[in-house]
């Protein structure tokens, strides 16, 4: 393999998904019981891969997600890093959806813009790559982080970003990354595991 192979994923659905609140990083997120299910199907799904790594947000909903995964590969490594946070929301944390809709074109100041989410991304790629070039890691982070990480990976503008559909709960993708950055996406959003 000349290429590190990167599983990407999404946190189980939470009681906040379920109310419509944005939780962005002031708030862990509970998993509910679907949410549980799906991350156990999740976990299922990925028990044969051979992993070398999982790397896991250090927010709780991914967490406890990711720490589902691992149980099927008890003796690979375990990170958990604030670089697969969720957007930081700022005053927008906490309230729901449709009655505090964000204008992305004049983003409020206490929002983190897609532009440090796609530092943050390119970070936590370099750091996995530089330990697993020929390994096979997995992500379980946040819709919002994912979608920036997908735009790092396929060398895509910003306005790319609009053009992902929203990541269902637990959706697979992935994506061959090599050092010359002539990246390969094997899968994208997958949610068969669910059905």
């Amino acid at each position: 393999m000349d290429f590190m192979k990167l599983i990407l994923t999404r946190h189980g659905e939470t009681v906040e998904n379920k109310k419509g609140i944005r939780q962005g990083q002031l708030l862990d997120g509970q998993l509910t019981r679907l949410g549980i299910e799906q991350a156990k199907k999740l976990a299922l799904r990925l028990k044969d891969e051979k992993v070398d790594a999982i790397y896991s947000s250090d927010l709780g909903r991914s967490f406890e997600t990711a720490q589902m995964i691992a149980k099927y590969h008890p003796d690979k490594k375990f990170y958990v890093t604030k670089y697969l946070r969720e957007i930081d929301l700022g005053s927008f944390a906490g309230k729901i959806i449709e009655k505090s809709p964000i204008d992305w074109k004049n983003v409020p100041k206490d929002i983190e813009t897609w532009e440090n989410m796609i530092k943050r991304s390119k970070r936590i790629l370099e750091k996995a790559y530089k330990k697993y070039p020929y390994g096979c890691v997995i992500f379980v982070a946040h819709g919002g982080i994912n979608k920036a990480i997908i735009c790092s990976i396929l060398n895509k503008p910003l306005s790319y970003i609009k053009k992902l559909k929203k990541e269902e709960n637990t959706a697979i993708s992935i994506f061959n990354i090599r050092k010359d950055n002539n990246h390969e996406a094997e899968l994208i959003y997958c949610t068969k595991h669910l059905d």
